[in-house]
């Protein structure tokens, strides 16, 4: 009862000094905490936790206990602990960090950053050229991985490939994919109504969730629609599937008019910053 009391005359007797802006701080840490939880939970790093949480409850009973040598290493190691989280969960950060730089708060706050693509929408005309393309390399079991860029910048991708600067069309993207020639290896990058550039190298995706059996140009292609806005196509070499991922999700086994409908569903996609805000809200509310 002792105990219960102190506790009581420590901390419950400065709830009358909470002020407005404490409660506020209090919601926002809650909702940081929150949010680094959800996001922890689609990574790696949730394992990490989970070992740090057996080792803290190893820790509490050493002090239970009263192991004192097994303290005074934790204490040595845990000022190594930071420095070491950090190199672990690199990819993390940096994956965290380049989310939150995707957000509109960011582009509302730096009005001069340059992430709107130079050509604009594609057309029409466009569309059909990668839908007609993507079917024939169904049918001959040739594997392509296609990006159409929207308001995100793609120039970190764009240097690890090759200039091409041509009007897509299925014969150019066809050329480019075909086995055993100089560009097929890597992706495509479309921009309004031109293929910028070939054989450009993307990330890949590290979601636990994604099937077993997809392989390398699956998971580059949900990689970059982790971290961008673009929407990429993929056709199988195994298989000859239509796959498309957008906003780190991947559609499998689409046909052409699914493809066509797809494709169709980003062109709507306005470049000014306002009306895409707009038109984000409407875009998943039809989906």
């Amino acid at each position: 009862m002792e105990q219960i009391k102190e506790f009581a005359d420590r901390y419950l007797t400065q709830i009358q000094f909470i002020g407005p802006m404490d409660i506020v701080e209090i919601i926002l840490i809650s909702l940081m905490v929150y949010y680094l939880l959800v996001f922890i939970r689609n990574t790696r790093a949730w394992q990490l936790l989970k070992g740090v949480f057996v080792i803290l409850v190893f820790l509490v009973i050493a002090e239970i206990l009263q192991m004192d040598t097994i303290l005074w290493i934790a204490r040595t190691a845990f000022q190594f602990a930071t420095i070491a989280l950090i190199v672990v969960l690199q990819p993390e950060l940096r994956k965290a960090l380049e989310q939150l730089g995707q957000k509109n708060l960011i582009r509302s706050v730096i009005p001069f950053e340059s992430s709107k693509p130079e050509e604009g929408l594609f057309s029409d005309r466009t569309i059909r050229e990668i839908v007609k393309g993507c079917v024939e390399m169904s049918r001959a079991k040739t594997g392509a991985l296609i990006v159409v860029r929207q308001l995100d910048s793609l120039a970190e991708y764009e240097r690890t490939g090759i200039a091409v600067d041509g009007i897509v069309t299925s014969q150019l993207l066809i050329n480019i994919f075909e086995k055993n020639t100089p560009l097929h290896d890597g992706a495509v990058i479309v921009q309004g109504n031109r293929v910028t550039y070939a054989t450009c190298y993307l990330p890949l995706s590290d979601n636990m969730r994604l099937s077993k059996d997809l392989g390398t140009r699956h998971r580059a292609g949900v990689g970059i629609s982790e971290v961008t806005d673009s929407m990429t196509v993929i056709v199988s070499e195994e298989n000859g599937k239509i796959s498309v991922a957008y906003e780190g999700t991947l559609s499998r086994g689409l046909t052409a008019e699914e493809l066509e409908e797809k494709l169709r569903s980003i062109q709507k996609k306005p470049t000014d910053e306002k009306a895409h805000k707009r038109w984000k809200g409407w875009f998943h509310n039809e989906k």
